[in-house]
């Protein structure tokens, strides 16, 4: 378990958390344009993605508070492509409760010491724009933008653009 900030903790996640990561998900699904995703996913989608992760022997990681979850972090393989396989994606989401209170910072905080641990070179993170909140998260741990994508992502009637921060580990 890996303590952090002085109400949080960040420790693995575990099947158990889907039904809690389901519920901070959605969310985003429901009301924002941070994930193009428009469907609701269910527990077992969760899960499964999950067990994704884990089979490329990846970290996913979860904050909690109280008991609660209140975040959670992972990282994907980059791309498929045998060349690839030291470079990542991470991902952060956080309850909407949660936001500005440093539980993005601890997952990250947790999430890179164990990808450095595992090998990983690259990670990456992509971000629909504008999202000041997620930019500053990423350049805050070393992470800089290296890709502009204009309008690629559409969601609720209107085009979204894409930024792309990187770290090298």
């Amino acid at each position: 378990m890996l303590s952090t900030a002085d109400y949080t903790t960040v420790r693995a996640a575990t099947a158990i958390d889907a039904d809690a990561i389901t519920v901070i998900y959605n969310h985003f699904v429901a009301h924002t344009t941070v994930t193009f995703e428009e469907e609701p996913v269910t527990p077992a989608e969760i899960q499964r993605r999950m067990e994704r992760v884990w089979s490329a022997a990846l970290p996913w990681v979860v904050a909690e508070r109280d008991g609660h979850v209140t975040g959670y972090a992972y990282a994907t393989t980059w791309k498929e492509r045998w060349g690839y396989r030291f470079s990542v994606e991470a991902t952060v989401y956080l309850a909407v409760d949660a936001a500005g209170h440093g539980v993005g910072s601890a997952l990250y905080g947790a999430l890179f010491p164990l990808l450095q641990q595992r090998g990983i070179h690259a990670v990456m993170g992509g971000i629909a724009l504008p999202n000041d909140a997620s930019v500053a998260l990423h350049e805050k741990f070393g992470m800089r933008k290296v890709a502009h994508f204009d309008a690629v992502g559409f969601k609720f009637d209107r085009w979204i653009d894409v930024g792309y921060w990187q770290r090298l580990l």
